[in-house]
């Protein structure tokens, strides 16, 4: 027993001192454990009535019939962070997200409670939005999946997947399984908590199912955020602002919110002189009867594009007429607005132009006169309130319009498809319309008050 002693006196101090090496690493590299895999402490399940309890390590939310979305917060609040977690979902009616950020109101839906703010989102429909962000309760979706299409395979239905969100500065940053998925530059909300959610069920059959998290940590300081590899879609509500990494993959604003730099009026040398300001970064056209380019006229870019991913937030007024134009030659010499091919903007609810045409080819994001923009109301803002558009030219003629971060339409400049419905519009006395190899992008003036802001394109090659 005496020989035995010096040994076991060596192995216990050797434990020591890994214990201690193994603490002072936890602790040096910053990360913290939210879930300690026993029990619930330091989180609360707020705003319904799902359940949530720990099982072998794993906190398991159930679905509640009746139950409007519940959310189990963290009882502390955070502002820059990293946070990592795993996540599984079993069934299609397990719609989940991940609070980044989290606002409550006790006092919301009449006293039951509301959570609402940023949500990371997790997503088993065949629509596949895992990763994406969603303002809860709020503004609605901020960055569909839509803006990454690539992203919506990351997700694994029945299997636990590893989320990667950064909210640094106004910066959040997500990704899925180690797939880049969204990029948001927004300012609404600095602090908050991390919640988990378990969303409501439509039928009574899915009551039951659950939603697993494990593996949640956090990290607050000594920050080393990802830099995204990929080029991705920037959803950025900075006013007229372009981040480091916009500028690296090619994004360059066309309005630089204090004057007119880049612009001219259609047709003429310089800018109007009436009919359109600037004012703390809005570009306006205002109102002057409802008339198709009679007062101040439309405005065109001085530089011309060919194949290129434009994006503008755009206001409307009530029962307001526009248009963004592309392929704009300034050749034709018509009278009114100049000749172009155009992505919609109009009031459809009140504006008659939503009524003629064809099948709707003349609403709001449509290719005017030519194709229809197939969205859902959820999507579309009201009058007075911004929205985003997007279209993208590829430099193989394949053309998209995106409203509010979401695809409404696809086609292909120059084909025989396009050309056949050329031949029915009235754009049929203009030969080649639409064809040019580039043009002007062109802002209409259709008499009535719309905003511009945060016009940014990047040329594609």
């Amino acid at each position: 027993m005496k020989k035995l002693l010096p040994s076991l006196i060596f192995l216990f101090l050797f434990g020591l001192v890994s214990c201690e090496q193994k603490t002072e690493t936890s602790e040096s590299d910053g990360w913290v454990e939210l879930f300690n895999g026993e029990n619930l402490d330091g989180w609360e399940a707020v705003a319904g009535t799902a359940t949530f309890e720990v099982v072998d390590g794993v906190i398991v939310g159930k679905a509640v019939e009746g139950s409007p979305n519940t959310f189990l917060r963290t009882n502390e609040i955070y502002g820059d962070y990293i946070l990592e977690l795993e996540l599984k979902i079993d069934h299609l009616s397990s719609n989940s997200g991940i609070m980044t950020r989290g606002q409550y109101d006790p006092d919301g839906r009449d006293g039951n409670g509301l959570v609402f703010g940023y949500q990371i989102e997790a997503d088993p429909t065949e629509r596949a939005w895992s990763g994406g962000v969603y303002d809860e309760a709020r503004r609605g979706w901020l960055y569909p999946l839509e803006l990454n299409p690539d992203a919506k395979s990351a997700f694994k239905m029945g299997e636990f997947n590893k989320y990667r969100i950064e909210a640094i500065g106004n910066e959040i940053k997500t990704w899925v399984n180690g797939q880049e998925v969204a990029y948001l530059i927004d300012d609404t909300d600095a602090t908050g908590f991390v919640a988990l959610q378990v969303h409501s069920i439509q039928n009574p059959e899915d009551a039951g199912r659950t939603t697993e998290f494990r593996n949640i940590r956090i990290k607050t300081s000594n920050l080393d955020p990802k830099s995204f590899t990929k080029e991705v879609f920037v959803v950025n509500n900075q006013l007229n602002q372009l981040s480091d990494y916009e500028k690296k993959t090619g994004w360059k604003l066309l309005f630089n919110g204090q004057d007119s730099e880049g612009w001219k009026g259609a047709y003429k040398d310089g800018f109007p002189e009436f009919g359109w300001t600037v004012n703390e970064g809005i570009l306006t056209i205002e109102a002057s009867g409802g008339e198709e380019s009679t007062n101040a006229g439309d405005i065109v870019t001085q530089e011309k594009f060919s194949a290129f991913d434009l994006a503008f937030d755009f206001k409307l007024s009530e029962g307001a007429n526009s248009g963004v134009k592309y392929f704009v030659t300034l050749s034709e010499g018509n009278e009114g607005s100049a000749i172009g091919l155009e992505y919609q903007l109009l009031d459809d609810q009140r504006h008659p132009d939503a009524k003629m045409g064809r099948d709707g080819n003349r609403t709001l994001a449509s290719l005017y006169d030519l194709i229809t923009a197939e969205k859902q109301g959820r999507f579309v803002k009201s009058p007075g309130n911004w929205n985003k558009g997007r279209l993208v030219v590829h430099p193989d003629n394949r053309v998209e319009h995106f409203l509010n971060g979401v695809k409404v339409l696809e086609y292909q400049r120059k084909s025989e498809e396009y050309r056949d419905l050329v031949a029915i519009s009235k754009y049929k006395v203009w030969e080649n319309f639409g064809e040019a190899d580039e043009g002007h992008i062109l802002l209409q003036d259709h008499g009535d008050q719309v905003s511009f802001k945060n016009i940014k394109i990047k040329t594609l090659n």
